[in-house]
């Protein structure tokens, strides 16, 4: 382990955050089914890291209760039902879109079930890349905002500004010409609840 994640470890130990290392996705996805037991719901949030680890499929086959609101074949009712159900669950997957050196976790969110699911729910596991840590809060905003949510809405296909190009107008990005990913925004600083966030750095790039 390096310099730079154990520095980021040790800060996530000060905010009364459990920060945890694994050398490469198929350990992070051992270490998530160790910590997961089976009796419990878990809910989820939109991810290509957690697509990438194949985590859903992994605590599905084990008999797990997963609130998986990408389910093929469900209605957009359906959908939004299971978000509300999942941001409630006894344990709550996510990965944040940047962390700041320094500790904080960087979450945006269009329809705030995310949000609302990390802020919330008994247990929460969030899971990245190293690649998504950046040398300040500043650059982790900056990172959130310019290159994960353009690459975002290139892969959903929403029709916002930096869909076109790449380039963040959030002063234009508005209703109802566009339709707005980065509604809500989420830094978490701290935990007032010990073991109740962990966050698992993968030693390898995953997801924007």
């Amino acid at each position: 382990m390096d310099k730079k994640i154990n520095f980021v470890i040790e800060n996530w130990k000060k905010r009364n955050i459990d920060g945890l290392y694994c050398a490469d996705r198929n350990k992070a996805r051992e270490k998530i089914r160790e910590i997961i037991p089976k009796n419990v719901t878990v809910g989820i949030s939109g991810s290509q890291t957690l697509d990438a680890l194949g985590i859903v499929p992994a605590l599905e086959a084990a008999g797990v209760k997963v609130f998986n609101q990408y389910q093929p074949g469900i209605s957009r009712g359906e959908s939004l039902e299971l978000r509300k159900q999942g941001a409630q669950a006894d344990y709550y997957l996510a990965s944040p879109n940047a962390i700041a050196e320094s500790g904080e976790l960087i979450f945006f969110s269009a329809y705030g079930n995310r949000i609302t699911g990390i802020s919330n729910a008994a247990n929460v596991i969030v899971i990245a890349g190293t690649n998504k840590i950046c040398p300040s809060l500043q650059e982790a905003l900056k990172r959130a905002r310019e290159y994960a949510t353009p690459l975002n809405c290139k892969r959903l296909n929403w029709n916002t500004p930096c869909f076109k190009d790449g380039v963040c107008r959030k002063d234009v990005c508005l209703f109802p010409e566009y339709k707005r990913m980065c509604c809500q925004v989420l830094i978490v600083e701290a935990e007032v609840s010990p073991s109740r966030l962990k966050v698992i750095l993968v030693g390898e790039e995953l997801g924007f």
